[in-house]
């Protein structure tokens, strides 16, 4: 295991949307990246993002905990280090169901990906970065390692035929919180990332129905949010320069969580 000097960030769902959009912001400002994603690794897309850093690609699911010992096992024995955890992989229900008629099975599925993995993948990550950083004292030591929560719009708005989904990232505005208290005092800062109107495969088949929506005033900056604007974001918390902040929650969403009149 060689320990190498840049700065590695572990990212799940890596491999599309929002996910490469984060990747990709990352390997630009000089980070290594590990992704993990359920579809086998394509030559294609890891050629684009080869040209642009170091990466490493697991197969596998968020939502298996073996696949979290996989995934942290195979990012340390490349880099011999971990900065960043970003949970960004997430599942929208496959049918969009009045909450009347959703199922237990899209329930269980959407909470296991979105909820339940990283919960147990950040108390993973979070141990792995602790046993590495050796004597550390708070008062005066800088931070270690950022762990950053990719959530939704939707951990407020509701949307009564997606219930699971909206649940999920409720929950997971949640988990920031209590990951954000735990992980300080061990020099772990936590922040959540709520995207809004992001253009990508999971939005797709409701582009329409939204374009319309901005257009008519839904966001205040009158366009569809890219991954690269969530990348941004994200490469600011990672970055080191807020190290008196922790739990913050950074809207990526043109302004639409802005109460307006």
């Amino acid at each position: 295991m060689t320990r190498i000097s840049q700065p590695v960030a572990m990212i799940t769902g890596g491999n599309r949307g929002i996910g490469r959009g984060i990747a990709e912001r990352l390997l630009q400002e000089g980070w290594a990246v590990a992704i993990l994603a359920t579809r086998p690794a394509d030559d294609a897309l890891l050629a684009e993002l080869g040209n642009l850093g170091p990466v490493h690609y697991t197969q596998g699911s968020v939502a298996e905990l073996a696949d979290h010992e996989r995934f942290l096992a195979e990012t340390v024995e490349t880099w011999g280090r971990v900065d960043a955890l970003v949970n960004n992989a997430g599942v929208a229900p496959i049918e969009r169901l009045d909450i009347l008629v959703a199922t237990p099975e899209s329930y269980d599925r959407v909470l296991d990906i979105n909820l339940r993995g990283p919960y147990f993948l950040t108390q993973k990550v979070a141990a792995k970065m602790i046993a590495l950083r050796g004597d550390y004292d708070p008062t005066t030591d800088g931070p270690i390692g950022t762990i950053v929560n990719v959530t939704s719009i939707s951990s407020e708005v509701v949307s009564t035929n997606r219930g699971e989904y909206c649940i999920s990232k409720a929950g997971s505005t949640m988990a920031n919180k209590l990951w954000a208290a735990r992980l300080a005092p061990e020099g772990i800062l936590v922040y959540e990332v709520r995207p809004g109107m992001i253009l990508t495969d999971m939005t797709a088949a409701n582009a329409e129905k939204y374009t319309a929506a901005i257009a008519g005033g839904l966001t205040p900056v009158p366009r569809w949010g890219q991954p690269a604007d969530v990348g941004g974001a994200v490469f600011a918390l990672v970055s080191g320069n807020m190290p008196y902040s922790t739990g913050e929650i950074i809207n990526v969403d043109g302004g639409m969580h802005l109460p307006r009149l």
